[in-house]
């Protein structure tokens, strides 16, 4: 019927290859195998890494005074050469909207953000720190494809601990109110237990066996209480580590990933045999 369109013309559609010229800058900016890929990610890495340098020189007060008109104008051009390289990754991918929602495509949003944000809120440009994870490139660079394997491993295990970790947060909190009110009631104002939020916080330094010394029981009953926390700390401590480990070994399967890149949504990672992204499910052109 005119005016429908099948399931296949929707296919072909949403994988209508991209234009000549698009492709092409596709290849150099997501993708590592051609030279010009190499030397584009390479270039950006300094960038970032001197980027990140400006930062933190701006945060010193000596510095900055020595040295504020050389800071200003490298931060913007930094900010405005991060501001055409995203530009340019919107650009070459088919569907912009899904690598803008990606992980990197969020990283490459906020290390340029901060910078405009500062015309209105000054502190806000000590935000660009953040552009440190864009270095995380560096894994596709120097081709350590294994690596981003290992990474997606460890974030699956993460994803599948979560839940039982967060009841693991939540036993500890309704232990710390316990014994924060319970120190509280023992010991009172006179050791410094105030309040039982002040008792809440130091609940938790002696649970997670920190130990700031600020505030400390003075009588036998709350040092016998203190001694029992201490040693439930370290039980306590080994509890998400275990949990994590075990979803970690569920989670490990060991694959070969080719370092192509996607190009609808530019991420990489994909098994050697795959035909589609695992992640868009767009054809990989190999």
């Amino acid at each position: 019927m005119e005016g429908k369109m099948n399931v296949k013309d929707k296919v072909d559609i949403e994988q209508k290859p991209m234009s000549p010229w698009r492709e092409a800058l596709n290849d150099i900016i997501f993708g590592s195998e051609t030279r010009l890929g190499k030397v584009f990610d390479v270039v950006l890495i300094i960038s970032i890494v001197c980027s990140v340098i400006v930062v933190m020189l701006g945060s010193v007060e000596l510095v900055q005074v020595q040295n504020t008109a050389l800071l200003f104008y490298l931060e913007w051009f930094f900010t405005l050469l991060f501001t055409l390289e995203y530009g340019l990754r919107l650009i070459s991918v088919q569907r912009p909207l899904l690598y803008a929602r990606s992980f990197f495509g969020v990283v490459d949003f906020l290390s340029i953000i901060p910078t405009y944000l500062s015309l209105l809120i000054p502190s806000a440009k000590y935000m660009l720190v953040i552009r440190i994870l864009r270095l995380l490139r560096i894994f596709r660079v120097l081709k350590l494809t294994a690596y981003m394997g290992e990474a997606q491993v460890l974030m699956a295990a993460l994803r599948k601990s979560g839940r039982k970790i967060l009841v693991f947060l939540y036993t500890v909190l309704t232990l710390v109110v316990v014994f924060g009110a319970l120190m509280y009631v023992v010991e009172g104002s006179e050791a410094g237990f105030t309040s039982i939020p002040r008792s809440m916080y130091w609940a938790m330094v002696t649970l997670t066996t920190v130990g700031y010394g600020d505030i400390a029981p003075q009588s036998a009953l709350g040092q016998i209480i203190a001694s029992f926390i201490m040693i439930m700390g370290y039980g306590i401590i080994a509890v998400p580590t275990g949990i994590y480990s075990a979803e970690l070994i569920k989670s490990f399967q060991p694959e070969k990933m080719t370092n192509i890149a996607c190009d609808d949504c530019g991420k990489i990672g994909h098994d050697t045999d795959a035909e589609y992204c695992k992640y868009c499910g767009h054809f990989l052109t190999k």
